[in-house]
């Protein structure tokens, strides 16, 4: 078994939970309150602010060209076709690119971008990419899933998010990923697996709360 899957068989449990979350089955039935999306993206911008970081850090740590090249593609596609599609949206629903800019995250939001990075300053790049694996990998499943749903893509409010997430350029980026993972763990210890496995079972619980987050739409309790 390759360690990729036998990481995403111990999440399994938490990855169902996300995939049957309400705010994730609402954006494929179109039952989502848009006011619900709307907090979403502006919180989801601000992470993918700090994912981008993260993937930047990767090209730094990569010990070849290829794994920079890979590192840059995917923070190309994080900059300039998820923020992109959040931007469009974001006018579309009325936010301005000024209350975009200025949205302040939300506690988990704060608490998920802020583990990213430290996982990826004080580790390897194996303990880096399992820290943001779960987005891309969970994202590209999630997206496949509810495309498969009549009316999903075509949907007026959230079509435009299923066919995004469900693209074979999407999903390239989660491939590229866990091919590269699975690379890096062959080379390491099973002391040094379980610490890998850690990251991902902690950034997948943290998508699990993003979706909840959203879907409450939270905000910190004081001030």
């Amino acid at each position: 078994m390759k360690f990729s899957e036998r990481i995403r068989k111990n999440a399994d449990p938490i990855w169902q939970a996300s995939h049957n979350h309400p705010f994730v089955q609402g954006i494929g039935h179109g039952t989502l309150e848009l006011e619900a999306f709307q907090y979403y993206m502006c919180q989801d911008y601000k992470y993918l602010i700090e994912y981008a970081r993260v993937i930047a850090l990767g090209t730094v740590l990569a010990p070849d060209l290829e794994t920079m090249s890979g590192f840059a593609k995917a923070l190309d596609e994080t900059l300039n076709s998820e923020m992109d599609l959040h931007r469009a949206y974001a006018k579309r629903l009325g936010i301005t690119q000024e209350q975009l800019e200025q949205t302040v995250p939300g506690p988990v939001t704060l608490a998920y971008s802020s583990a990213m990075m430290a996982e990826a300053q004080k580790g390897s790049l194996a303990e880096l990419i399992a820290a943001i694996l779960p987005c891309a990998w969970s994202y590209y499943e999630i997206g496949t899933a509810l495309a498969k749903i009549p009316g999903a893509t075509e949907h007026e409010a959230y079509g435009e998010w299923v066919k995004m997430y469900s693209s074979p350029e999407f999903g390239a980026i989660a491939d590229w990923l866990i091919a590269k993972l699975d690379e890096l763990a062959a080379e390491k210890s099973e002391a040094e697996l379980d610490r890998i496995e850690t990251i991902f079972m902690n950034t997948s619980r943290y998508e699990y709360m993003f979706w909840d987050m959203a879907y409450k739409q939270e905000n910190w309790p004081i001030g």
